[in-house]
């Protein structure tokens, strides 16, 4: 069966304006004259064809999930908004915990909402919602009942128990402390897992996106994508971040080593470690050099929480390495930025270099020092470009509390680039939305689609083609992926994405539709009335 793409603009390839796909691979690139004695001819109508994009830090498996349950994530950032789904959602489920994720700390005074509000609408159930960075849950009085979470109830070491001037808890627990509710949820069925992973997979194939790195794979969800791939169902190739439990210590290695061994091959690979070792600049557990600041801009004794301790970090990542692991690092805070590249450096010392790729997610603030050392240990910078923009929680909620030089420094793309930095880019979804031209439009304005300009550190803006190589090879690169995706090459897999316009400014990005996905020679998603 062979497929010709054709009258169009075949990225890379100024000179070309068809695409020949045979089986699962392209066949070739060149004139229209290719198109003649294909089975089947897509005219392009001068629209854009790219290579499959590529997410390099997601969690489509939890975010299929959020679908079917109390999803926030689409509603207008305002408490009264987030309640009134809520009352919704609980009226007409009839399961014993309401579930869900997707508020916006900014719609909440310091980001913080109570108890208070949701035993108005839920007060005979438990209710835990996640907020959009998956940092913090907002739980109900009952929720903290079946915990057992009183004003005596100690923090945990990576975690905050929000409280009152009493020392009561107030409804709102952060970071680790979540998992004190979290452990008494009732576990999803495996077939549930499965019907999670499936819902991401076709948001993420409507989008364009062809392969993706899920960034908290446990052995449930890891469980899942081994069934799912067996039975053909699994269309994206994924990588899984295998979660690294920061309580637990390096016989997590060994069983690491079982899981990915007993991994059969296909589309799915169990090949590298998700370790976090931050939490998040909003809520002051983003891990920073310089101290946080109080609400009058005075330094505070809080530098944020490092998950793990430095020295241990070191030992763990030089075990993964030594196995062959790939290390998939949270890192927003500059100093966590600096402990994991330390990691690195120490397994590069002791095992040699053996092209691994670690690397590192977020990069909210990175110390000017520490840039080059991304391109001298071969290490990924793994980027989120829709959070570089101006936003209330970027405004209200992060901003004034930042060491003035760090603020400065957010989301540093350009200076990565310059740097020499292998730069991939990612959505974090669902903490943000998995739409790569969003993302594209993101990174070369410092805005938001429609809204006046305002860049946010509009030196750090890069170009179109950077950006869009991040979502490509750049993102292909940090998954080993290089050498048959991320280009429209000859002998390459058949990973296609057809975009409904050119993609000349960010205005084109903001506005832009993927029309059809392609992957490995199956069209596998196209949208209606698309076609031309």
């Amino acid at each position: 069966m062979s497929i010709a793409f054709t009258n169009g603009i075949i990225h890379g390839h100024p000179d070309a304006s068809t695409v020949l796909v045979e089986g699962s691979t392209i066949a070739a690139v060149g004139p229209d004259s290719l198109a003649s004695g294909a089975d089947e001819v897509i005219d392009l109508a001068g629209r854009p064809l790219f290579p499959g994009f590529q997410d390099s830090h997601a969690h489509p498996s939890m975010a299929g999930l959020e679908l079917v349950s109390c999803y926030l994530s689409e509603t207008d950032a305002d408490e009264t908004a987030y309640l009134e789904v809520i009352a919704t959602y609980a009226a007409r489920s009839d399961k014993p915990w309401i579930t869900g994720a997707g508020w916006s700390m900014e719609a909440f005074d310091r980001g913080i909402p109570t108890k208070t509000q949701l035993d108005a609408i839920v007060p005979d159930r438990p209710v835990v919602l996640w907020n959009a960075d998956h940092h913090g849950v907002w739980v109900n009085s009952k929720a903290l009942e079946i915990a057992g979470i009183t004003a005596d109830t100690p923090d945990p070491e990576d975690g905050r128990i929000d409280r009152d001037e009493h020392g009561n808890p107030i409804g709102s627990l952060q970071e680790g402390a979540a998992e004190l509710v979290g452990r008494h949820i009732p576990d999803l069925t495996a077939e549930e897992r499965i019907d999670g992973i499936l819902a991401g997979q076709a948001y993420d194939l409507a989008l364009g996106i062809t392969a993706w790195h899920d960034a908290w794979v446990d052995p449930a969800t890891h469980d899942a994508y081994v069934t799912l791939d067996g039975r053909g169902g699994l269309i994206g190739a994924v990588i899984g971040g295998l979660w690294w439990e920061r309580t637990g210590g390096e016989e997590q290695v060994a069983e690491f080593v079982t899981r990915r061994n007993a991994t059969p091959t296909g589309r799915y690979r169990a090949t590298a470690v998700k370790i976090m070792l931050d939490g998040v600049a909003e809520n002051y557990t983003a891990s920073m050099l310089a101290p946080y600041l109080d609400g009058h801009g005075n330094p505070t004794d809080n530098r944020g929480i490092d998950f793990i301790d430095p020295g241990d970090l070191k030992h763990y990542v030089t075990l993964l390495d030594a196995e062959g692991f790939q290390c998939h690092f949270h890192a927003l805070g500059d100093r966590a930025v600096r402990n994991g590249l330390d990691a690195i450096e120490a397994a590069i010392s002791a095992n040699g270099f053996h092209d691994r790729r670690h690397h590192l997610a977020h990069l909210q603030v990175v110390d000017p020092t520490d840039m080059p050392r991304f391109a001298a240990l071969g290490a990924g910078a793994n980027a989120q470009p829709l959070w570089a923009r101006h936003e209330d929680q970027m405004d209200v909620l992060t901003i004034p509390f930042l060491d003035p030089d760090a603020a400065a420094r957010q989301y540093p793309w350009r200076s990565l680039l310059d740097a020499g930095a292998p730069l991939g880019f990612g959505s974090d979804w669902p903490v943000s939305s998995p739409n790569p031209l969003l993302g594209i439009g993101t990174a070369v304005s410092r805005t938001r689609p429609g809204a006046k300009p305002d860049p946010f550190l509009p030196e750090q803006r890069i170009t179109m083609a950077e950006a869009v190589a991040a979502y490509t090879t750049g993102s292909a690169w940090i998954g080993h992926r290089e050498t048959h995706t991320g280009r429209i090459e000859t002998g390459f897999d058949a990973d296609l994405a057809v975009v409904d316009r050119p993609l000349e400014t960010a205005e084109d990005a903001f506005a832009a539709r993927v029309d059809m996905t392609m992957v490995q020679g199956k069209v596998v998603y196209e949208r209606v009335e698309s076609r031309k």
